[in-house]
């Protein structure tokens, strides 16, 4: 089984990236032969304009990788440019692709929506999406909830590429199936929304300490009295403090929430006790790696290298399909 997944390069690593997916690639270290996990620095460029941030930005996610326990010997980690040949395959994908496959696609309407260009490439991002996967027959692809449809799109242009070039017996890609964990599926902002950098929502995992404790204090929360009890269905309070606790340390969280007698002041202090102590050895770890900045190169060249011998072998099997010698 060949697990895939990547994270954009497009600003800072916060709470979103490492429950939905930093911290599950992790543990597919220890289930899958060889998992492989991308900077996905070619769709940065629909958000990105500042090629000195892009090109900082793809080391700081390969060091937060490193940080939170990529294991380079056990995983292929590689940024998305360093293999040429996806942007091949994206196209042989594109001629088989709907438009109204791509028009249907919600990330597309929303961030539009949001004030973002309406470029080609922000439309076309799926299809790219797409080629990343089929580019390593990808099996499994962990994914947060909100990049469930990407790939339905991905799984979608696979079937109709082998049905088009292929056959049953000798399909040209594997068809991959989305791997989201439920209890994370969508992990909430200081602002109750999802928790995205587009919507300046998040909690940083390597930032400035005070800043990560101005926003976590910061956290959007209602006008409920001191004394009396604090709604918890829906709470982001609760929500961020189930992924660091137990059950039953939440438990008692909501518990005591629904007493009332205390303001939500204080709640949000139990909170940033919590994630401090969950992610107090992650930033040691980071800081130390962060003094010898070969290990970053050593571990984007290494993973580049193995990842296009994979791609070099998919994309010879699609053209022979299409008829490209």
């Amino acid at each position: 089984m060949r697990v895939f997944s990547g994270v954009q390069p497009s600003g800072a690593l916060h709470l979103g990236n490492y429950f939905g997916m930093i911290e599950r690639a992790i543990a597919w270290q220890a289930k899958a032969s060889e998992p492989i996990y991308f900077v996905a620095d070619y769709h940065a460029l629909t958000s990105v304009s500042d090629p000195a941030a892009l090109r900082q930005s793809v080391r700081e996610v390969t060091l937060a990788f490193l940080a939170c326990g990529l294991d380079p010997k056990k995983s292929i980690f590689f940024r998305q440019s360093a293999v040429p040949e996806v942007h091949e395959l994206a196209w042989l994908l594109s001629c088989v692709t709907p438009m109204g496959l791509l028009e249907r696609c919600h990330s597309y309407k929303d961030k539009t929506a949001r004030g973002l260009a309406a470029s080609h490439g922000l439309f076309a991002y799926p299809v790219l999406m797409a080629a990343d996967i089929l580019l390593y027959q990808a099996n499994t692809v962990p994914v947060g909830k909100d990049q469930k449809q990407h790939i339905e799109v991905a799984r979608d242009i696979a079937m109709k590429f082998n049905e088009q070039y292929g056959s049953k017996s000798d399909p040209v890609f594997t068809i991959p199936e989305p791997d989201i964990a439920e209890t994370v599926a969508v992990v909430p902002g200081t602002d109750g929304q999802k928790m995205s950098k587009s919507y300046k929502n998040t909690l940083d995992l390597f930032g400035d300490a005070k800043a990560f404790s101005k926003a976590v204090m910061g956290i959007k929360t209602d006008s409920t009295a001191v004394a009396d009890p604090k709604p918890t269905e829906g709470s982001t309070l609760v929500a961020l403090h189930a992924l660091v606790s137990t059950k039953e340390e939440t438990g008692n969280y909501i518990a005591d929430m629904q007493k009332g007698g205390r303001g939500y002041g204080d709640y949000k202090k139990e909170l940033l006790a919590k994630l401090d102590a969950r992610f107090a050895p992650i930033r040691e770890k980071h800081a130390e790696l962060a003094r010898d900045p070969q290990i970053i190169d050593d571990v984007l060249a290494d993973g580049a290298r193995r990842a296009r011998a994979l791609a070099e072998g998919t994309l010879a099997k699609a053209r022979r399909a299409v008829g490209i010698l």
